[in-house]
């Protein structure tokens, strides 16, 4: 998302609620940090509209975003995601999200869980949280990384210094200006 997203988001249907109470803002949960993951993911290629229009499907396919649920899927789970309407059938994508709650598990295991595992490897540099998501995940290229580190505060420039929105991201204390990173407004 741009620095025009502030721009057009206020008041669209579609964008203005996500833009206004969740993009850029600090997550710690570990579902909604996994919902992330996975709308970034399943908007490579697509609209953001599309995926905020199917968010609740979304959700309702992929059992609330629990990652123990969705690790625990199987064959049958699968073809029932790769058959729904309601979501974006890829198969890669799909293989990935599950693939993805697996190594969340592991990640949980060996850092306490994926809030953690992002705190202990923050700050970096963009091009460095892609070579570490690359690692760690699948179907994570520099831009999926780069939108879900903006909207879960990893990253400056969710919100330009203009949008009166901005405001309340520097009030929840986004990780990017715990690290004194100054970079407010994206080229």
């Amino acid at each position: 998302m741009s620095q025009a997203y502030c721009d057009s988001a206020p008041g669209d249907p579609v964008h203005a609620s996500y833009h206004d109470t969740e993009y850029g803002f600090p997550v710690e949960d570990e579902s909604a940090l996994f919902e992330r993951l996975v709308m970034e993911i399943n908007q490579a290629g697509l609209s953001w509209a599309t995926i905020l229009r199917k968010r609740e499907n979304f959700r309702a396919a992929y059992s609330g975003f629990n990652v123990d649920a969705v690790a625990a899927y199987g064959e049958a789970d699968r073809e029932r995601l790769l058959s729904d309407k309601g979501i974006i059938r890829n198969r890669k994508k799909v293989d990935a999200v599950i693939d993805n709650a697996r190594r969340l598990i592991a990640i949980r295991d060996s850092h306490g869980g994926f809030h953690n595992w992002l705190q202990l490897h923050h700050p970096r540099a963009h091009e460095d949280w892609t070579k570490l998501f690359r690692e760690t995940f699948v179907f994570t290229g520099p831009l999926v990384v780069e939108e879900f580190l903006l909207s879960t505060g990893y990253l400056p420039g969710a919100h330009t210094a203009r949008c009166p929105i901005f405001s309340k991201v520097m009030g929840a204390g986004p990780a990017w200006l715990e690290s004194g990173l100054d970079h407010i407004e994206r080229e």
